[in-house]
């Protein structure tokens, strides 16, 4: 009786499980996308759309494809979304295209959570873009460039905890003149997917010349870009080039030592595929990355721009790489113009351009439209087989430290608000003299209530040497009641702002204290476009002059000036932003990037930093983590190593204080790279922060009326000879070293001549399985331990216990059944079992890379350039930023939950 009860009360649960509406499931999902593509009256869709195909081996197949389109323009951008069909960890090994450039001109595959659309296909190209949320740029294809093998045991994550619950295919049609005839285009490609943990994530390095100009006629126009490595060990497997029409050559190299070593050259005129990088080769903290781009000029009777049109260039050279897990950047990037000095050095084959055989590029566009490839060819175009060698490593550390003997002699000062450099990179101090930021300061209206005081009769801005802390010059006295913000423009004027007045001054650095420019209305806070109320910083862009105001303790606004004082526009967070973040809570401080068009906002008592379009105030990105504590004071920010940011915490009003601490942050990934603090105390109230070009660091401390110095040193640790030691030892090491800054050294990449799985030493791989065992072994030892104790008595509680076992069993058969059914592929997928041979899919997939980069947005105002033109080249190498692949935050938590009470804010 209790069996059937038991059998009766499993299959309720069943039927039940079946019935529940999985709308918020992504399997789900992806049953309404396939039923939805079915239903598309079109032959074309009928013919493409392939259902998720599901092997015994966990690899599975999809179809991501425009679902019967014909474009009416040229240059149409059309987008469609395809749900990711797990809920699980899933990665993508192979990318295989299905296009013609006859049709298309390039295809982009991105990856997200909230597409624009989930229904149908969309008009992409516009301000509609891809997805409402960040975007990572997955795969790119043009110029009918074949598949690319990726090595065993690599792959790029999606699904499960990667952020990335939908593919969004997006197809840049060039000329409509291929729709003549009206037919309807289902250009795409098929992802192979497995459900195996990769030991190995893809990843893409991106070097991007941003500023080439290439005249009219000339020759040789050579674009030079270079950075300095600044994160864990990369190990490349493959390189591609992208130009437009008057690309000759695109060369990549790793500078070690002085030593120039080729990752890649190839000529951009090829269909733009990965190739084979150079074998063995690997890139490591401290390494220069650098590539040249050779433009001819011939035939133009205009100057050509970098941009998206036709008619403009592009220089991008495409590294693929894989690192650990662990450790994983599925994306970075590098736009920084390479010095004369250091390009000096580069090998001449880097200035020598290709010639392309027409014989092979018939052959390889025949093979890309659709041809059978021989066996021959796809060796050649494979990517081949990267092993890893045992070699003796040095673990080194990088980390920034207080310089405690800096100044030389004690600088007097009063409560430090805001620091700047000027061009020579000496230090430019913003303080309070005498008068003191306290709670009388203000009355409700925030209204200054200690004019009685007069002006600060002290020097309030003082030029510091940054080396030995001497100062060099003074200026500022009689003029400010309580400063707060300061920052230097191209010509080395001072923008500064006082909380007290609520007004902005630009001042000559000449010494004169007679205000260029004065912007608000002495004494009197407002909100509307000639009043402030407390501003807070000031950022100035030094192309165009232009002045961002951030407005501040009672406005939560970002006010934009014409270099003269002419108000131009303002936004608050939120206002540009389709997803309607929460508003700003005392945007307290600013920051150009000038490599990048963009402003950055240290959002205080929302504890994050916020970027936009600096032209537009588009939004772009955002960086909230944990370890802010729900406070951000200050950031800078330095254009190396694809773009670092400087932050500075503090005290939370709220009970989310974390310890007062400086931040490294990479720009791209959102990863804390570093924190520092002073050796011997503690920050008070660190308010501003300064980062000079040969990275050292200043942090103004309010609280201390201080300036604190900090550097970089490198500490060396002990050779560790990977050979011979056990996993346990090595995990050890590791765990201590990955909190630092930089980590060591996990050998480097040999790239086998034949197709050989990446393998570990087969003590290591004996002694993971043996640890992989264990949990099973304790399982059987609880089993046998409970057999043992039935054998010595049969007690009450025993009986109770064998009379659930069979309950407990059969539940259990049911839940298995039902999540091994639906854990891949959900309610009503048709689901085939693919035919496997020897070595199984994995043995035989090919693929492309991951990644995510901010292009369309950094173009928006370089000259020559339309907005509509910045959207198209973002498509080649980015969605406006929305590169949140590796991201920790809790931007969920912080739209789900309310912001804290509104309260008293902690003046500084």
């Amino acid at each position: 009786m209790g069996v059937l009860v038991c059998g009766v009360v499993v299959l309720t649960l069943i039927c039940q499980s079946h019935s529940l509406d999985g709308a918020t499931n992504p399997l789900h999902r992806f049953k309404r996308y396939q039923e939805s593509a079915s239903s598309e009256p079109n032959d074309c869709t009928t013919r493409t759309r392939q259902p998720m195909v599901l092997s015994k081996s966990g690899n599975f197949s999809l179809d991501v494809r425009m679902p019967g389109v014909s474009p009416t323009a040229s240059d149409t951008y059309l987008c469609v979304a395809v749900p990711v069909p797990t809920t699980r960890d899933a990665y993508i090994v192979d990318f295989e295209p299905h296009a013609s450039m006859d049709t298309a001109h390039h295809m982009l595959l991105y990856g997200c959570r909230t597409p624009v659309s989930t229904t149908n296909y969309w008009d992409c190209g516009s301000v509609k873009g891809t997805c409402e949320d960040e975007a990572s740029i997955m795969y790119a294809w043009a110029r009918n460039a074949p598949p690319t093998r990726l090595p065993p045991d690599v792959g790029f994550k999606v699904g499960g905890k990667s952020r990335i619950t939908y593919f969004v295919l997006q197809i840049h049609y060039g000329d409509v003149h291929a729709f003549s005839d009206h037919h309807r285009d289902c250009s795409g490609l098929t992802l192979r997917m497995t459900s195996k943990p990769q030991p190995f994530i893809a990843g893409m390095y991106l070097m991007m010349s941003v500023t080439t100009i290439i005249p009219p006629g000339n020759k040789v126009t050579n674009a030079d870009v270079a950075c300095t490595y600044n994160s864990y060990p990369i190990y490349p497997f493959a390189f591609r080039t992208h130009t437009h029409k008057l690309g000759q050559v695109v060369s990549g190299y790793r500078i070690r030592d002085g030593k120039w070593t080729l990752i890649g050259r190839q000529t951009p005129q090829l269909p733009q595929a990965f190739y084979p990088a150079t074998k063995g080769i690997n890139v490591k903290y401290g390494d220069t990355l650098a590539a040249r781009c050779v433009f001819t000029g011939e035939g133009r009777t205009t100057k050509t721009y970098i941009g998206g049109t036709s008619d403009d260039e592009m220089c991008n050279f495409y590294m693929m790489y894989y690192m650990e897990s662990r450790h994983a950047a599925p994306f970075q990037e590098c736009m920084e113009d390479g010095s004369k000095e250091l390009f000096q050095n580069i090998p001449p084959e880097a200035n020598v351009p290709i010639t392309v055989p027409p014989e092979m590029m018939m052959h390889n566009m025949m093979h890309s439209a659709g041809a059978p490839s021989t066996p021959e060819h796809q060796d050649d175009m494979a990517l081949l087989q990267p092993k890893r060698e045992e070699e003796e490593v040095l673990d080194q550390e990088y980390h920034l430290e207080e310089v405690t003997d800096w100044p030389e002699s004690p600088l007097q000062l009063g409560q430090v608000s805001g620091l700047a450099l000027d061009s020579d990179d000496n230090l430019v101090i913003f303080h309070r003299g005498d008068h003191q930021w306290g709670v009388n300061s203000f009355d409700n209206s925030g209204k200054y209530q200690q004019q009685s005081l007069g002006p600060i009769q002290q020097s309030t801005i003082l030029v510091v040497d940054p080396v030995k802390g001497s100062v060099l010059k003074a200026s500022g006295r009689n003029m400010f009641y309580l400063p707060h913000g300061i920052t230097t423009d191209k010509d080395n004027n001072y923008w500064v702002t006082d909380v007290a007045l609520h007004q902005v001054f630009k001042l000559s650095s000449d010494g004169r204290d007679t205000p260029l420019v004065v912007l608000g209305e002495a004494f009197e806070p407002g909100s509307d476009k000639e009043h402030f109320c407390k501003p807070t910083d000031v950022a100035v862009d030094p192309v165009t002059g232009n002045v961002y105001v951030s407005d501040g303790y009672c406005n939560a606004r970002i006010l934009k000036f014409s270099p003269e004082g002419t108000y131009l526009s303002h936004w608050g967070a939120g206002s540009s932003d389709r997803r309607r973040r929460v508003q700003f809570r005392i945007p307290h401080s600013l920051v150009f990037l000038p490599d990048r068009r963009e402003l950055c906002v240290a959002d205080r008592e929302n504890g994050r930093i916020q970027c936009f379009v600096a032209e537009s105030g588009e939004f772009v990105k955002e960086i909230k983590k944990q370890e802010f504590g729900g406070e951000v004071f200050a950031i800078s920010y330095a254009p190396v190593h694809g773009g670092l940011i400087y932050a500075v915490n503090g005290e939370s009003a709220y009970g989310r204080s974390a310890p007062l601490k400086g931040f490294v942050i990479n720009y791209s990934t959102k990863e804390i790279l570093d924190d520092f603090s002073p050796e011997n105390a503690q920050f008070g109230m660190p308010h501003d922060i300064v980062v000079t070009k040969d990275g050292r660091v200043f942090v103004g401390d309010a609280a201390t009326d201080s300036v604190l110095k900090f550097s970089s040193d490198k500490a060396e640790h002990r050779s560790v000879k990977k050979g011979g030691i056990e996993v346990q030892e090595i995990e050890e090491t590791e765990t201590i070293i990955q909190t630092r800054l930089k980590p060591q050294q996990r050998g480097e990449v040999a790239v086998a001549k034949v197709q050989i799985p990446v393998v570990t030493q087969q003590k290591t791989a004996e002694l993971v399985q043996e640890q992989s065992q264990k949990p099973q072994q304790q399982e059987d030892d609880k089993e046998t331990t409970l057999a043992k104790q039935s054998a010595q008595g049969v007690s009450p509680a025993v009986i109770t216990t064998l009379l659930l076992i069979p309950l407990v069993v059969v539940i259990s058969i049911g839940v298995l059944i039902r999540y091994r059914k639906n854990r891949m592929y959900g309610d009503g997928c048709e689901v085939k079992l693919e035919q496997t041979s020897s070595g199984g899919i994995l043995g035989k997939l090919r693929g492309k890379a991951a990644g995510g980069l901010n292009l369309g947005n950094f173009f928006a105002t370089h000259k020559g350039y339309t907005r509509q033109g910045f959207d198209r080249l973002s498509t080649e190498g980015s969605d406006q930023e929305k590169d949140d692949d590796n991201d920790t935050d809790s931007e969920n938590e912080e739209y789900s939950a309310p912001p804290p009470p509104a309260g008293p804010s902690s003046s500084s």
